[in-house]
């Protein structure tokens, strides 16, 4: 933490705002990610198509 305030010139409190701000935009992001794929697998027409989106579906969901 010291080495973040340090490298940003920045204070602690600051340095902490700016990793939850990132955390909560990097998790808003793989959930609209997650939106997409729910609906491409709905509209998906091929088998193929339809298990490649359910495995990105499923590392998202609980990982590799």
């Amino acid at each position: 933490m010291k080495a973040l305030v340090k490298s940003e010139n920045a204070s602690e409190n600051r340095v902490l705002v700016g990793l939850i701000e990132s955390g909560l935009e990097a998790r808003e992001q793989e959930r609209a990610r997650f939106f997409e794929l729910a609906e491409q697998l709905a509209r998906a027409k091929g088998v193929a198509e339809r298990n490649q989106i359910k495995a990105e579906l499923a590392r998202m969901t609980f990982g590799e």
